[in-house]
């Protein structure tokens, strides 16, 4: 079957085209319209320019030489391009996307009334089935830490997965608090980063997670606690090589677990990626390396 190729941008085409996202899904643009969890990658390629292109085609037409079939050329290169895996590059804008799912990414509920976050209990309890322990150690094998896990072999051979087990998430895996803290006033909230086809963390350091407040008293938070306790996706969930040979890929997850957040008022908070080469910062779109919301913990 076909893949389609989007770009997020459409630029015009072929003038100008540097990249293209294969099967980029678009679950940060209907965040809010779209509960279910969809696999979700950008596999970013490098083409050709064609402008440079063009010009050399003027020059053939200004010295009498035929041109023939100057624009089949030009796409047999775009072919070459697209689908040639020695000429893929990573995208470093990585997008993020949370849960449990809130409408507006507001977290807005009472403590005493289950009634107001039983639902949030329930989505994540619905994202984190494909993440138990007895799951993950029948389909996917026990990886070292701290190291890619390079596959060779043709790129439509099957591709191995590491385990990331739902007991990981420690306090925040449901298995010893099954409320994830909803009912004690000190929710947690799972943070993943979009699959990005062949993407590796730069100079070999892992992608961490910091949480602040993101406008007002930053006493308003007090303490959190993550899990895995680096705070960071482990090298070992890296490279992935797509949904077609990576099938059984599960992404790794970061647990912020706010324990100490002042309560009955709104307190925006900002989670960010953080390392090298890690895009976080773009004003147009909150999700790319970082996502934005709200805690109203009422008592």
């Amino acid at each position: 079957m076909r893949r389609q190729l989007r770009s997020r941008r459409a630029p015009a085409f072929p003038y100008g085209y540097r990249y293209r996202l294969d099967d980029q899904d678009e679950v940060n643009q209907n965040y809010l319209a779209d509960e279910e969890e969809e696999a979700e990658e950008a596999q970013v390629l490098v083409v050709p320019d064609l402008e440079e292109e063009e010009e050399k085609e003027e020059e053939e037409r200004s010295q009498g030489q035929p041109i023939g079939n100057a624009w089949w050329q030009k796409l047999q290169i775009m072919i070459e391009y697209l689908w040639d895996p020695e000429r893929r590059i990573s995208l470093a804008q990585t997008g993020v996307m949370i849960r449990p799912f809130a409408h507006s990414l507001n977290f807005n509920f009472n403590v005493s009334e289950p009634d107001t976050w039983q639902h949030y209990v329930i989505s994540l309890n619905g994202f984190l089935q494909g993440y138990n322990d007895s799951l993950q150690e029948e389909m996917n094998v026990d990886c070292p830490p701290g190291q890619y896990f390079i596959q060779d072999g043709n790129e439509d051979e099957d591709k191995k997965a590491c385990q990331f087990k739902r007991s990981f998430l420690k306090n925040c895996s449901g298995l010893e608090d099954p409320t994830f803290g909803y009912a004690t006033g000190q929710p947690c909230i799972l943070l993943k980063m979009n699959r990005i086809v062949g993407f590796r963390p730069e100079l070999g350091d892992p992608v961490k997670v910091s949480c602040k407040v993101q406008r007002g008293d930053e006493d308003d938070i007090r303490s959190i606690n993550y899990y895995p306790e680096s705070a960071s996706f482990d090298l070992r969930y890296y490279p992935y090589y797509g949904k077609l040979t990576h099938v059984n890929y599960t992404s790794p997850l970061v647990a912020m677990h706010f324990t100490d957040v002042v309560k009955n008022q709104a307190v925006p908070v900002q989670c960010q990626l953080k390392g090298k080469g890690i895009i976080n910062d773009v004003i147009s779109d909150h999700f790319v390396g970082r996502v934005i919301f709200t805690l109203n913990i009422e008592t």
